[in-house]
């Protein structure tokens, strides 16, 4: 086997960019900077070399790339959508249709939950316009700032990393994308498949969505929480040091709830029709479901049916003289500034991954290492630390000595490397692993997009060559690989559900009008809670081959027995 190029100095980059964003807390600045060195090392070093590489190379090819110019294009178009819709009245006007059923404080948690689970399509915008539209309402249930907080922050980027159409979408492909390219063969394809897959393993996130409402309806809270709820049970003054905040601005105006639906119901429509038409086109008429999402062109699907949803929201503020053209062109600038800097976090975790991984833009490797003086290899290296080959005959007598299923650790690869590799540690520990590190670097760096761009295209070829079995379809839906890639996704969401410096832990803050560090120290308990939850009733167990939705359901029933046995009544002390 050739050495590797680079060895451990291929890990520079992404631990660069990780330490420096602990340190500094600008993601962008730091990964730029780990870029640079990355072209340091395959220009040797030499500054004018690796200064043209680090331009030319690293970020101009990922810019240009026709798909990534369309997930910019689509995460854009989806930002201006919510600034008209948000500032045409349309999102206040379906508010106001509903505040009528919030007569309680069980009813009024439940309300604002659901509205938070109808904003689906962007985390922004679920912050801002949730905590401003149903502030009054909760202060006059005598439901707390740092409660109602806690609800906007869990019902933003759960929902939308869950969500089949937001913001979120477009990301979390193109990430799952950029490891699979790092796969020898062409699996980019199965982007989209795979992103629908692991939806189910994301553990984290569908524990956050459940345990709002069991709050609600079992009345009972723990922790820093209680005593905050509590304190305004028992007072008629709401306890707030920060002004609320309305970016939008979709609070001074309330108008028909279908100029809100309508646009987001067709952007959903046309999204699917588009993913199965283009699926379709590319599979043949006689294509399986699976078939046609591999098929599919998710990012020209995304665009047209962001761009549908937009025309429709001008069309509807235009007809009805909600909005000018001048304000129609303010609101979508304004929304579309909302997830700019989105982009340019997304092209620098892009520019990242290529340069770690083991392919170029320009052609396919045909020899080990081919693209070494641009491409890192980070992922090649991590395999040969992390797996060791096994020999043919011992491959042979394990294979012929045991059962087989789809947990086995060590099998023949499909284009990835010849012969078998054993992992060096249990590879039933994977899962965890890579949730524990998607968990701290999230938390520590406040962002999850940028965990996501840091670990997935490092965590996908390491996990499809420790899993590889007979086919490639039989790899790309192993349990531990969906398990692992969903924890990379809801590692990402528990850091960003709870950092102090996370944006949407500040947005819901601000828009809730609740003290910052209040809302960290009273969401923190139930964050730890439920990541506890994920890994010994999730990713635990499933490495071990325990059913998936087995797993779900004991989950299920652990955060009600948590609830029931730490939490207690508010109105009582």
């Amino acid at each position: 086997m050739e050495p590797h190029p680079y060895g451990l100095l291929s890990l520079a980059p992404p631990v660069i960019a990780i330490v420096l964003a602990i340190l500094t807390r600008r993601l962008v600045t730091s990964m730029l900077i780990g870029i640079f060195v990355g072209a340091l090392l395959t220009q040797s070093g030499n500054p004018i070399w690796a200064l043209s590489d680090f331009w030319e190379v690293h970020l101009w090819k990922p810019l240009v790339d026709p798909t990534r110019l369309r997930m910019f294009s689509f995460t854009l178009l989806m930002g201006a959508l919510i600034g008209v819709i948000s500032r045409s009245g349309g999102m206040r006007g379906l508010i106001d249709i509903v505040t009528p059923w919030a007569r309680s404080r069980r009813s009024g948690q439940l309300l604002v939950w659901l509205m938070g689970m109808v904003i689906f399509f962007d985390d922004y915008a679920n912050c801002l316009l949730l905590g401003n539209t149903m502030r009054p309402i909760t202060d006059k249930l005598k439901i707390s700032r740092e409660k109602l907080a806690y609800i906007v922050d869990s019902t933003s980027a759960p929902v939308a990393g869950l969500a089949i159409v937001s913001t979120w979408v477009a990301v979390e492909i193109e990430y799952i994308r950029s490891g699979l390219l790092n796969i020898n063969g062409q699996f980019d394809a199965q982007a989209v498949n795979l992103f629908i897959q692991t939806i189910p393993y994301r553990f984290y996130m569908w524990a956050a969505l459940l345990l709002v409402p069991l709050i609600a309806i079992l009345g009972r809270d723990f922790g820093s929480m209680l005593v905050a709820e509590r304190e305004r049970w028992s007072s008629d003054q709401v306890n707030s040091r920060h002004p609320a905040v309305n970016s939008l601005d979709s609070i001074a105006k309330s108008s028909a709830w279908y100029n809100a639906v309508l646009p987001i119901v067709i952007t959903v429509l046309l999204v699917v029709y588009f993913i199965y038409h283009t699926g379709r086109s590319g599979a043949g008429p006689n294509a399986s479901i699976n078939e046609i999402l591999s098929h599919a062109q998710s990012s020209v699907a995304l665009q047209y049916g962001a761009f549908g949803g937009l025309m429709l929201a001008i069309l509807l503020a235009r007809t009805q003289k909600l909005l000018s053209h001048d304000e129609v062109l303010g609101a979508a600038a304004a929304g579309a500034r909302l997830v700019a800097p989105a982009i340019l976090i997304l092209w620098c975790a892009a520019s990242m991954s290529l340069m770690t991984g083991n392919k170029s833009i320009d052609g396919k490797s045909s020899q080990s290492f081919e693209f070494q003086n641009h491409r890192l290899y980070t992922g090649d290296y991590l395999k040969s630390v992390l797996v060791a080959p096994v020999a043919v005959g011992q491959a042979d007598s394990e294979s012929n000595s045991s059962a087989p299923d789809t947990n086995s650790q060590g099998s023949s690869q499909s284009g990835v490397a010849t012969g078998q590799l054993q992992a060096r540690f249990p590879l039933q520990l994977l899962p965890t692993i890579v949730f524990l590190v998607s968990c701290v670097v999230a938390f520590a760096t406040g962002t999850s997009w940028g965990t996501m761009g840091i670990l997935m295209p490092i965590v996908i070829p390491m996990t499809y060559a420790l899993v590889a079995t007979a086919t490639s379809d039989q790899i790309l839906q192993h349990p531990i690989l969906l398990g692992t890639v969903g924890s990379v996704l809801a590692g990402a969401i528990f850091g960003d559900h709870c950092s102090p410096i996370s944006d949407t832990t500040v947005l819901s803050s601000q828009s809730s009008a609740c003290d910052h560090i209040a809302h960290v120290k009273t969401q923190m308990p139930y964050s730890l809670s439920l990541a506890a939850i994920n890994i010994l009733l999730g990713t635990l167990p499933l490495g071990l081959g325990v059913s998936l939705w087995l797993l779900l359901v004991l989950q299920m029933i652990a955060i009600v027995l948590m609830l029931l046995l730490l939490g207690r009544p508010v109105e009582s002390n």
